[in-house]
Parts: structure tokens; C-alpha cells; sequence
């Protein structure tokens, strides 16, 4: 059983101390410099509620000119993953690069890495858009995973155990469906540096 965390929120649209991400992610999404961490004891979590806020935040950068908002096409899916230490619980998703709007995620499992969620998101993307008939792009911000996709292989250094049992069999079935597959979406790199964070981010920077 995953061990449970606490997250403490100090600024957002109630503050106080959650025992699930999803409600975390409630009070600080659309929340602009919200203010969140996550702590693995109640205590802890308790004491730094109580104390100067040492955080994420989700405070955006310069808004990209429309210059650059150009470059971007918004008829595409954007994905991205967060991990929580390294190995650690991880969990990847996929939203209307448009919009925002989740199209799908995934965890958060046991054990894993950041490299393996970009790749696995990037697989659930097109491995959906194919069944959809879609052929628009994919973004990602990860050279890594975009190189592991071109392998058709996940080139990671993580050890396989019992608690991260599953996310070796998502990366097998990910890697049984690039090699029996083809697809005619175009993997793209999202631009962080000119256009901010990939509108897939969890925001825990």
C-alpha cells in the first residue's frame, strides 16, 4: 500500500492540509501564486503549516508574446509527468494543448521515474489518438522520452522490485505497442524557455 503524504497548502482557495493530491490540486489550480508542498509525516506537515512557507508554486512566468503563441499549434495534445523523489510515486497525463482540459491521467504508482512517466505519456497519447483516427501532434518537453520513442525502447536504468511491478508491465505494453504500430502524429518539443511551462504541467516546480 503507497505510503500516504500531506499536502499543505498556505496560499490557494482553502488553505490547510490535504491527505489527497487530487483535493490538493483543487485548491491550487486556476489559483495564480498559489502557494503548496507535500510532507511524508502529519507532523511535519502540521509544523510547517504553522510556519513561513517553504513551497511550489504555481506564480506563471512572462506570458509568451503573440509572436510565439504562433509557433504553437493548438489543435494538439500536450503531455507531461511528475515524480516525487527519484524513483518515486509518479504519475503522467494528457491535456488539450488549447485549453488545458485533462484528457487523460495515470497514477500515481510506486517506484517510478520522471523519464518513464514522459515516456509512457507520450505512448498513451498516440496509442489514443491512433484508436481516434487523430493525426494531430503531440508535444512534450522531454528530449529523453522523445529519444525513447524513436528507439521504440525504454531506455531506463531503473531496477525492476515488487512495489514498482506495474509500471514495468505499462512500459512493456508501451513498448509492444511502438513496435506494432505505426502512427502519423509528429512527436514535438514544447519550447519551455520561449513559451513557459507545457500546459501539461503539474505545476510542482
Amino acid at each position: 500500500m503507497p505510503k500516504p503524504k500531506f499536502y499543505v497548502v498556505w496560499k490557494g482557495k482553502t488553505p490547510g492540509i490535504y491527505t489527497e493530491w487530487k483535493d490538493c490540486r483543487s485548491q491550487i489550480e486556476g489559483f495564480e501564486g498559489a502557494m503548496y508542498k507535500s510532507f511524508p509525516e502529519r507532523e511535519e506537515a502540521e509544523t510547517a503549516y504553522r510556519s513561513q512557507p517553504v513551497y511550489n508554486s504555481t506564480k506563471r512566468k512572462k506570458a509568451p508574446s503573440q509572436k510565439e503563441k504562433a509557433e504553437i499549434i493548438n489543435d494538439s495534445i500536450s503531455v507531461d509527468a511528475a515524480c516525487s523523489g527519484n524513483p518515486g510515486p509518479m504519475e503522467y497525463r494528457g491535456v488539450c494543448t488549447a485549453t488545458g482540459k485533462e484528457i487523460f491521467h495515470i497514477g500515481p504508482l510506486q517506484k517510478g521515474t520522471n523519464n518513464i512517466g514522459e515516456f509512457l505519456a507520450i505512448v498513451h497519447g498516440l496509442a489514443m489518438l491512433k484508436q481516434k483516427g487523430s493525426t494531430i501532434p503531440v508535444y512534450s518537453d522531454s528530449r529523453n522520452a522523445m529519444i525513447w520513442i524513436k528507439n521504440k525502447r525504454c531506455n531506463t536504468k531503473l531496477v525492476e522490485c515488487e512495489e514498482n511491478k506495474y509500471v514495468f508491465e505499462l512500459i512493456k505494453r508501451a513498448e509492444r505497442w511502438l513496435n506494432n504500430n505505426d502512427y502519423n502524429n509528429t512527436i514535438l518539443k514544447w519550447k519551455t524557455k520561449q513559451w513557459g511551462e507545457i500546459p501539461a504541467d503539474f505545476g510542482r516546480k
